[in-house]
């Protein structure tokens, strides 16, 4: 049997997120392959999660990008002294930056094993490069992989660990349909979708996301005949209010107010996908890997997205006809036309990217990288 280890993972917070709930499910394999798991963030509303799967938490202000922030650095040192810890797991970079000067201050013999995860495109700079400073170096496509190897070359790449995000299919079930009250309930509240070729692009309100891009091809279906309707989920980010007036008065001033609805945020998104004609992903930055492509198509419903960065990545392993070149508008109302016409084939049941083959060799990692800190005195 494996040994039993002590790892904490370290984050920012715990409120949502991509990153957070990838820490609460590695969190939970832990405790379920015997292992004692800990998480080290300044709280948030998934640590509950972790704590009732097995886990414990221990509140730290690791986030903030402040200098009062490194007087973590001596605490997170006792800790991993105190609970004698076999792996330091950053998957942010001030906590990565905590960590690695914690890690570096403690006698050789003493210290943890250090593994950092590239979970984001970052800008390219001396802050971002902490990311690659880790024993072993999670990357989560070969997206980031050749990010990290372009923008940082002289990063060992043997110590490059590819592990893919993974979507449940036991949460996100292939033909799945919402329940009956809820999709009554839906249909109350926005009538204005019945009998529509809904388009949903769901993602918090920034430029980056391209909404506008939506907008244009909304306008584009209708004027070909189609009853084409843009459903825009996503909550308004506190410090971009502008850009979302920006969009709802592109929406007015193009006549579109009746065809397209802005939801805010809704925590019902695999009901929403489940329901929507198509799903698109139009962001103009490349995106590490795009897990919310993949619940759309786990989902079985057809997503349009751009060819670039781990969407592209995503699409060309499970559904190509949904690929479209980057800002191509003619090519994205093409496919989308193509699905509402019911021209192009739907996605089919697929096992790439299935959480438990993340977990699975995330849990390998672990147990590698902590064999071989074991072993070595370079480390």
């Amino acid at each position: 049997m494996p040994d039993r280890l002590t790892i904490i993972q370290l984050v920012p917070e715990m409120h949502g997120g991509g990153v957070e709930r990838g820490t609460v499910e590695v969190n939970a394999a832990l405790v379920t392959a015997g292992h004692r798991s800990i998480v080290i963030s300044a709280g948030g509303r998934l640590v509950e999660q972790v704590v009732a799967d097995g886990g414990e938490h221990i509140e730290l202000p690791i986030g903030r990008k402040a200098l009062t922030t490194f007087r973590c650095i001596r605490k997170l040192r006792q800790i991993a002294e105190r609970e004698k810890v076999d792996i330091f797991h950053a998957r942010s970079r001030v906590p990565a930056w905590v960590a690695y000067l914690a890690w570096k201050r403690m006698p050789r013999g003493k210290r943890p094993a250090f593994v950092t995860t590239v979970h984001g495109l970052n800008s390219v700079s001396f802050y971002s490069k902490v990311m690659t400073k880790g024993q072993r170096v999670e990357v989560v496509s070969n997206t980031v992989r050749d990010y990290v190897l372009k923008s940082y070359p002289d990063t060992d790449a043997s110590k490059l660990v590819l592990i893919y995000r993974g979507v449940d299919p036991a949460e996100f079930p292939f033909g799945y349909q919402p329940p009956e009250a809820w999709r009554t309930a839906w249909e109350a509240q926005h009538p204005q979708l019945c009998d529509k070729f809904v388009v949903t692009l769901a993602g918090r309100l920034t430029r980056l996301k391209g909404h506008h891009d939506l907008i244009n091809a909304i306008d584009a279906l209708r004027q070909q005949g189609l009853s084409a309707h843009g459903l825009i989920v996503g909550g308004e980010d506190p410090r971009r209010k502008q850009y979302a007036q920006e969009l709802r008065d592109t929406v007015a001033r193009r006549g579109l107010t009746d065809h397209i609805t802005f939801t805010g945020h809704r925590s019902d998104i695999r009901d929403i996908l489940a329901v929507s004609g198509a799903v698109v992903s139009l962001s103009t930055k490349p995106e590490s890997f795009g897990r919310s492509v993949l619940e759309a198509l786990r989902l079985g419903r057809p997503v349009v997205g751009y060819d670039h960065g781990g969407v592209g990545e995503v699409l060309g392993a499970v559904y190509p006809p949904g690929l479209t070149p980057l800002g191509d508008h003619a090519a994205l109302v093409a496919a989308l036309a193509r699905i509402a016409r019911g021209d192009s084939p739907p996605p089919q049941p697929t096992y790439r990217f299935l959480l438990s083959d993340m977990l699975e060799k995330t849990l390998a990692m672990y147990q590698e990288v902590a064999a071989h800190h074991r072993t070595t005195s370079q480390w």
